[in-house]
């Protein structure tokens, strides 16, 4: 068994990912210069291993190789190898998948890359079967070859590695030139999403299918921007076939990584944090502009989800569900009518599996079935002269019923590090979606979630990448944090600030944004996605489209223009807009791959509002002029809030702001204008509506 052969040193590693290899026959190296130095010592190449927990041929690729004796030893006699996960290094991930598409013209993960001790890259793949195989050659096949042109072509290995980082370089690059932000960027990529967009099943693109909340969610700014009925109808579609489709658990809530489809039905089963997030959120903002209690009830039951499965015990949230259990792809999620009417009966089975789709074909696997809604429950209601409300009810209750019956199955494995940039995507969301429903519940995981991140993941003031939860307690990873993992927690601080209006929140994503400002700079009016004193390598990455998460120069944009208006520093806002114009003319252009950009840029052309709320935040009559700000999608609304104290605090939208006659007021400017200050809901409502 597996289990019993001695470990390798990624034993001593934190990754989940890195820590299921540790007992495979090759003889792992973590990344890092002790790696590289062995094969300079040896005169082998590095054969590199990228993955992660949640990836399906990952695991596939394991089994069949890595665990293998033979090919083991093969990769022992050749090569270095190396494992990285790619979640914990995105930077490393980053480069040398640039590389693989360079030499394949696609990409995808497991990555295996072969590179010179030095880093430079010469050769690489995905995913290699042990024998030929799928069109694929086997890996034993490949690694005798590659072994060989090291041997005996050094010459051209050496010419191949050089070439490829060179064009890795430019690939970083966009060969456009800055242009300003304005509306009419804006106006260009919805008109380029309207071309592309499905007005059969919604999204965009054939099988698969991804989410793209991103994108979304800017249809909805551009609805709420300009009253244009097709970007509502465009979100609207896709969010009620995503909520409807198999890719939504329908029993116990929260997203699958993507659609093996085009119409949403069955799902890669894996579940990230990222993908939740911003659902999450997504489905929030579908809620606020559009009052459908569809996209409310995906909302709360996604953010339950996490809760409930991808909380840890000290408010970090977890990566990761696997798309695996018991060796098979799906099987804690797929049912057959048999099992269903083993646990409701013959009369509410049948109704249960007429609702979600469950046949004796099947749509999964031998029989198996991906529950899915096919027709929403009025249609049924209809056909079956049922009350609507009274059919939800007893459905609803069959969903308890058989996810109860699920929760007894073997559950797929769990990733169970934290990752500060996921949090900071999941900590936004709690922190939203808890002060617009008011559940406390949300934003005591929110307040739990950035307590959590600062205690262990901060050092000297730094942010750590990433940790986990040992035996002894917490274990932070030595990789300092990303571009991303500062960006995206001072957003999730941003709005953690706005929902609670507690002080140190903001604070705190000042500092992070300064951070951002000093240690990733490039010189050039945007960031590097690591920092000036992080680990050189062969290249110094800068990703600048969005893509399953924003790019950290996309959400850093947007933290900066927002903490513009709450601080009052100018320069932020200038700093931000330089930033955007690198990117104006792509995200135009291409705007499936700069959805979060385009947030930052609806906000850059503004106008944005700007609402500070004075009074006790206890109070109900502070409590009831929040309300009425957050009860609809306004996604360019500043909020700052707090005691008249408050008001001498540095922050410019309460300096100066008082209560009226002793009753909480709220304050609402926009282009330099102020309106009158209001006590009343009623009053505050008309001035936001007007």
């Amino acid at each position: 068994m597996p289990h019993a052969r001695p470990a390798n040193r990624l034993i001593h590693e934190t990754s989940p990912y890195l820590l299921q290899h540790a007992r495979n026959p090759v003889d792992w190296w973590p990344w890092g210069e002790e790696a590289f130095r062995e094969a300079r010592e040896r005169d082998v190449p590095i054969l590199l291993s990228v993955g992660y927990s949640a990836c399906h041929w990952c695991h596939v690729m394991e089994r069949e190789s890595f665990e293998n004796d033979e090919i083991a030893a093969l990769m022992n006699q050749h090569f270095v190898c190396v494992k990285v996960d790619r979640e914990e290094r995105p930077d490393v991930d980053q480069i040398y998948m640039t590389a693989v598409q360079l030499m394949t013209g696609q990409g995808g993960w497991p990555m295996t890359v072969f590179l010179t001790p030095d880093g430079k890259p010469f050769y690489g793949g995905t995913y290699y079967p042990p024998d030929d195989r799928y069109g694929r050659p086997g890996f034993r096949r490949v690694l005798l070859a590659v072994a060989d042109a090291w041997q005996n072509r050094r010459d051209d290995v050496a010419g191949q590695g050089e070439a490829l980082a060179a064009h890795i370089g430019h690939a970083s690059q966009l060969d456009v030139l800055p242009a300003p932000v304005t509306p009419g960027t804006l106006e260009e990529a919805f008109r380029n999403l309207r071309a592309g967009f499905d007005a059969r099943f919604g999204g965009w693109g054939g099988a698969p299918k991804f989410p793209q909340p991103m994108v979304l969610d800017f249809l909805l700014r551009w609805h709420a921007r300009t009253g244009n009925e097709d970007a509502r109808r465009m979100a609207d579609l896709t969010l009620e076939k995503m909520a409807f489709g198999g890719i939504y658990d329908q029993l116990g809530g929260g997203f699958h990584r993507y659609s093996v489809d085009d119409r949403w039905l069955v799902p890669h089963f894996e579940k990230m944090l990222y993908d939740n997030a911003q659902l999450a959120r997504t489905y929030l903002h579908g809620w606020q502009a559009t009052r459908d209690d569809l996209y409310l009830r995906v909302a709360t039951e996604t953010l339950d989800y996490v809760l409930r499965e991808m909380t840890g015990p000290g408010g970090g949230f977890y990566s990761a569900q696997d798309a695996d259990s018991e060796g098979e792809e799906g099987k804690f999620f797929v049912w057959t009518p048999a099992e269903i009417e083993a646990e409701l009966g013959t009369e509410d089975s049948a109704l249960f599996c007429q609702f979600f789709d469950v046949t004796p074909q099947g749509n999964f696997d031998e029989g198996k079935s991906v529950l899915s809604i096919p027709v929403p429950v009025e249609a049924l209601a209809r056909d079956r002269g049922d009350d609507p409300e009274t059919l939800q009810a007893r459905l609803d209750a069959l969903r308890r019923r058989l996810f109860s019956a699920r929760e007894r199955r073997v559950k797929p494995a769990l990733d169970d590090k934290v990752l500060v940039s996921w949090n900071g995507l999941m900590l936004a969301a709690m922190a939203e979606t808890g002060a617009v429903l008011e559940r406390e519940d949300y934003l005591r995981a929110a307040v739990a979630c950035a307590e959590f991140v600062r205690r262990e993941l901060m050092v000297n003031g730094r942010l750590l990448r990433t940790g986990r939860m040992t035996d002894s307690g917490f274990r932070a990873a030595p990789i300092p944090g990303f571009l991303e993992d500062h960006a995206f927690f001072a957003d999730g601080l941003v709005h953690l600030y706005q929902a609670t209006f507690d002080r140190q929140w903001l604070d705190l994503a000042v500092r992070l944004a300064e951070q951002v400002l000093e240690r990733f700079d490039d010189g050039a009016g945007g960031f590097f996605d690591t920092a000036h004193d992080a680990e050189p390598l062969i290249q110094r990455p800068r990703d600048l489209s969005d893509n399953a998460t924003p790019a950290g120069s996309s959400v850093a944009a947007e933290v900066l223009l927002r903490l513009a208006v709450l601080t009052g520093r100018e320069e932020w806002r200038e700093r931000a807009a330089e930033c955007l114009r690198r990117t104006a003319e792509a995200m135009a252009r291409h705007p499936l791959a700069f959805g979060r950009a385009l947030w930052a840029a609806d906000f850059h052309v503004g106008p944005v509002r700007e609402l500070a709320v004075v009074g006790d935040p206890a109070s109900g009559e502070f409590r009831a002029l929040v309300r009425v700000a957050r009860e609809r999608f306004r996604p360019n609304l500043v909020l700052a809030g707090g005691s008249p104290r408050s008001s001498a605090e540095e922050i410019p939208l309460l300096q100066g702001r008082t209560p009226l006659d002793g009753r909480a007021a709220a304050y609402l400017c926009e282009n330099y204008g102020c309106r009158q200050p209001v006590s009343d809901p009623e009053s505050l409502a008309a001035q936001l509506a007007g």
